[in-house]
């Protein structure tokens, strides 16, 4: 039999690439956007990260007619009232380099020098099939944020995101330890164990 053919609606390469090591050795044909017909991306208008989800995963599906999987995720720091949020790639503004963001989320720290440096990644994964949402769950790695950017490994803002058991940013530590504990691990790992038990 034929595997199915899942689309993973992403246009970040460091997702996909994690993305694909976590799906590995699943039953499907993966495919990526690029192996679609050019689609402009949807405007994210969700309030959640798991209404961004459905809305990517719903847009995906209906351009592409495939079986759509597709996530929303990012860093809520706490001293900042959930910032950045739903908002993580377009914080500041949304040509802003990374190091540009850090050095934001420094100084809105620094004025609040009593406040926990707590923080999480959360990630929310939608997959729609037939027009309908066949699979939801979200992932979440709690952390905290640390002094300084460390690591030359992982993206975004792996390198201020200290991960108190490894006693590290997620972007000292290797793929694997990162796919490990990270967000984005937890949610596919259970959408894969979802497609293995034969999407009941």
């Amino acid at each position: 039999m034929e595997n199915k053919r899942l689309l993973v609606a992403t246009t970040n390469q460091g997702k996909l690439r994690e993305i694909r090591t976590l799906l590995m050795g699943v039953p499907i044909d993966l495919l990526s956007l690029a192996d679609i017909s050019p689609v402009a991306e949807p405007e994210e208008t969700g309030a959640t990260f798991e209404e961004n989800a459905r809305l990517k995963a719903f847009y995906y599906a209906r351009h592409s007619g495939l079986w759509t999987v597709a996530e929303d995720s990012g860093l809520v720091i706490d001293a900042m009232d959930g910032e950045p949020g739903v908002y993580s790639a377009r914080f500041l503004r949304p040509d802003a380099t990374y190091p540009e963001r850090f050095d934001e989320i420094f100084r809105r720290l620094r004025s609040r020098p009593a406040a926990p440096r707590t923080a999480r990644f959360v990630a929310a994964l939608a997959s729609v099939e037939e027009g309908r949402v066949v699979y939801e769950t979200t992932g979440i790695v709690e952390g905290e944020i640390a002094h300084a950017p460390k690591g030359r490994g992982g993206f975004g803002y792996d390198p201020i995101f200290l991960y108190p058991p490894y006693g590290m940013t997620l972007a000292e530590v290797s793929e694997a330890q990162k796919i490990a504990v990270a967000h984005r691990g937890i949610a596919f790992r259970a959408f894969a164990g979802w497609i293995r038990e034969g999407r009941r």
